[in-house]
């Protein structure tokens, strides 16, 4: 083999031989600001998982989410594809995605599983009886008819009037 080719031989092998992290390193969430319209990997530990209104999901990465430089949102209609996020909390986590800007931090949303790296990327399916919108208390594949809060009640009917003509007589003897 001739020295290009042995080159080539080489660089291929050094990069298989390296882990996937070593190639494609992640930045802190304290990073992610200064990165607002690029497609990055931010890693950190989630602090709290936390469910705000129509069922969409926030990753708290600080104690005070106001003051976190970053967080992670998950609209409720991705959730069946992506499983239970409740289980990434408490956890290191690595994301892939375009960084954000809302409300004045750095934000990624998360559409799909492929964008969780390790071991977040390995979380349960929700449960079958977990409706995002109701806090898991109802199932969404249950369908029963909407209760009425209170009966209506009967309207009494009023005495028939009826109508009769003055020029002719109620009675024989009138």
């Amino acid at each position: 083999m001739s020295g290009p080719t042995l080159m080539i031989l080489a660089v291929v092998a050094l990069a298989t031989s390296l882990p996937a992290s070593a190639s494609s390193s992640c930045i802190p969430i304290a990073e992610a600001g200064k990165h607002i319209g690029a497609t990055h990997c931010v890693t950190g530990k989630v602090f709290r998982v936390k469910q705000g209104s129509r069922g969409v999901h926030f990753f708290d990465f600080c104690q005070d989410y106001r003051t976190c430089p970053f967080t992670v949102v998950v609209f409720s209609s991705d959730l069946k594809q992506i499983g239970d996020v409740r289980q990434l909390e408490g956890k290191q986590i690595e994301i892939d995605g375009e960084i954000k800007s809302y409300d004045g931090r750095a934000e990624i949303v998360l559409r799909r599983p492929g964008q969780l790296r390790g071991d977040a990327a390995h979380i349960p399916v929700l449960p079958k009886d977990y409706d995002v919108e109701r806090h898991g208390k109802y199932s969404a594949e249950k369908f029963s008819y909407p209760k009425n809060s209170k009966s209506e009640p009967r309207k009494k009917q009023s005495p028939q009037v009826t109508l009769q003509d003055s020029s002719v007589p109620d009675s024989p003897t009138d």
